[in-house]
């Protein structure tokens, strides 16, 4: 996906798009009937929004094939948030794209609000916005008018499209630039205009890939107050990140993903709980990173982790602040000097630390896998295409 759209959809016998993404009249016999403050309208979904079992996606290389995912298994609960946290090139990308029906699995199954992504991948694009890695807007366009194109391919008659994105502008906080072209948006301005337009068809469950890479702090706590939004009304949400603290604030539940595996997988909570314990973090001067290790060696309960360049050393201990106490007494009489010093709880950098051997926000190891073709790129949602792409490989042009 390629900073381009995929539109592929189907209209109920009135002509219409169903209401949140489902083909009216359709229910599986895994779902579960819910009335959620919609004015009464009957919702169909599974419990479990998002499934997979032992996905498997090999890619060939130079050297040989890369295993992009080796075995990955999902479960989504409806309603929840799903957070798969790894580096680039864990598998991240891939999955999402399997998913999403852009890209058929080398083996192993997955459903999709009940719906198997191999034999009906239409079905699965009636029930999903996907929002990539790059906004896939068209520039040369305003605000109103990306929507209104996006509800018109919907086949929504042009005053529902018009009202829709009139509706999506105020959510997304765009009413102010609405008519200006596109090119005039700011990066975070334009990543919510590019994931309102993969809500148009109010679909259920929403894939987001990495969805604040490269924005600046401000527009990344905008977006993540859209997401939380988004949750609180029952939308499904599967959210893919190399960001810790992102991770931490919006998923319910976090699979730690590396070289393709999925390794760990809980809350933040529980997640940090496993490595247990506090850490001790000191920062010293540049020439004393050795001496300050030499301490830290007596203290630390496992594995110290050493920054050169904030030159600061992060070890696990126990006993709180007499530990504290007793690394501060150790530190001057081996005269190292202390530029910060402090006792924390565990975060999910240490979770993945302690997993991996690296960390979370590190570039993938060299051939650890390449990114899919076309990356993933640009936006997918439930539109349509008179002409429906191949089942087996779905790529965004």
């Amino acid at each position: 996906m390629d900073g381009s759209r995929v539109w592929i959809s189907d209209r109920d016998n009135a002509g219409e798009v169903a209401p949140y993404g489902f083909v009216k009249g359709s229910a599986d016999a895994n779902c579960e009937s819910r009335r959620a403050g919609l004015g009464g309208l009957r919702l169909d979904r599974p419990m479990s929004a998002i499934t997979a079992e032992n996905l498997v996606k090999v890619f060939p290389s130079r050297s040989g094939e890369v295993r992009a995912l080796d075995g990955v298994d999902l479960d989504v609960p409806a309603g929840s948030v799903l957070g798969l946290l790894g580096p680039n090139g864990a598998g991240k990308t891939t999955a999402v794209r399997i998913l999403a029906t852009l890209m058929a699995p080398d083996a192993g199954r997955a459903t999709v609000n009940g719906i198997d992504v191999a034999s009906d991948p239409q079905g699965v694009r009636r029930s999903i916005g996907l929002s990539g890695q790059y906004s896939a807007v068209d520039e040369y366009l305003t605000g109103r008018e990306n929507l209104e194109m996006v509800a018109r391919l919907y086949h929504l008659p042009m005053a529902q499209a018009r009202a829709r994105a009139a509706e999506l502008l105020a959510e997304f906080d765009l009413v102010e630039a609405a008519d200006r072209a596109a090119k005039t948006y700011s990066g975070g301005m334009r990543r919510r205009l590019d994931l309102a337009g993969a809500l148009v068809a109010r679909p259920p469950i929403i894939f987001l890939d990495e969805p604040t890479t490269g924005l600046d702090p401000r527009s990344r706590i905008g977006l993540w107050e859209v997401i939380e939004g988004l949750v609180a009304k029952g939308t499904t949400v599967l959210l893919t990140t190399q960001y810790l603290d992102e991770a931490d604030k919006l998923a319910d539940t976090i699979a730690v993903v590396d070289r393709g595996r999925v390794i760990a997988r809980g809350t933040s909570d529980q997640l940090k709980a496993e490595v247990g314990g506090e850490r001790l973090a000191v920062t010293v001067p540049a020439g004393q990173m050795a001496d300050a290790r030499v301490v830290l060696e007596a203290l630390a309960t496992g594995t110290i982790d050493a920054d050169e360049h904030s030159h600061q050393l992060v070890a696990p201990v126990s006993g709180g602040a007499a530990t504290l106490l007793e690394a501060v007494r150790a530190f001057d009489d081996r005269h190292v000097e202390i530029l910060d010093i402090g006792l924390r709880r565990p975060t999910l950098d240490d979770v993945f630390l302690q997993l991996t051997g690296h960390h979370a926000e590190a570039d993938g190891p060299a051939g650890a896998g390449p990114a899919p073709p076309g990356g993933a790129s640009g936006s997918v949602t439930a539109a349509t295409a008179d002409v429906p792409p191949s089942d087996s490989q779905q790529e965004a042009h």
